[in-house]
């Protein structure tokens, strides 16, 4: 999904937001949750999100595999391999799910909610 600014869309699922005390980071003195189902504007869109630390496992190994790969000993390659192939699923979710980024969505009800993840939003 490509989100820019002025696009209407909907919260997919609830939204919890908590605000703790000053000086007691465990203390919460009340709660907000933006329901499912409500929808808004998106006022701004922020930037992707940085990729998953496995992800960038997989991007650093397979670069050191192409470019070294074909001068490592036998047992490292086979290695190095290996552990690229266990990160395949990752990566494979990643490519599926594309650029992931954060929005600010001004909800029709007035809130504003900034740095959402696309993900909990459905476009209109």
């Amino acid at each position: 999904m490509t989100l820019e600014a002025g696009r209407r869309v909907r919260l997919a699922e609830d939204v919890g937001i908590g605000e703790a005390v000053a000086g007691e980071p465990a203390a919460v003195v009340g709660f907000l949750s933006l329901g499912a189902g409500i929808e808004g504007t998106v006022e701004r869109v922020d930037g992707e999100l940085p990729e998953s630390d496995g992800v960038r496992e997989y991007q650093r190994l397979k670069a050191l595999y192409e470019d070294y790969g074909h001068t490592m000993p036998e047992a490292s390659r086979t290695r190095l391999e290996a552990q690229i192939a266990g990160l395949e699923p990752e990566w494979a979710a990643h490519r599926e799910r594309g650029d992931r980024v954060t929005v600010r969505v001004r909800w029709d009800n007035g809130f504003v909610l900034d740095g959402a993840h696309q993900d909990v939003l459905t476009p209109l």
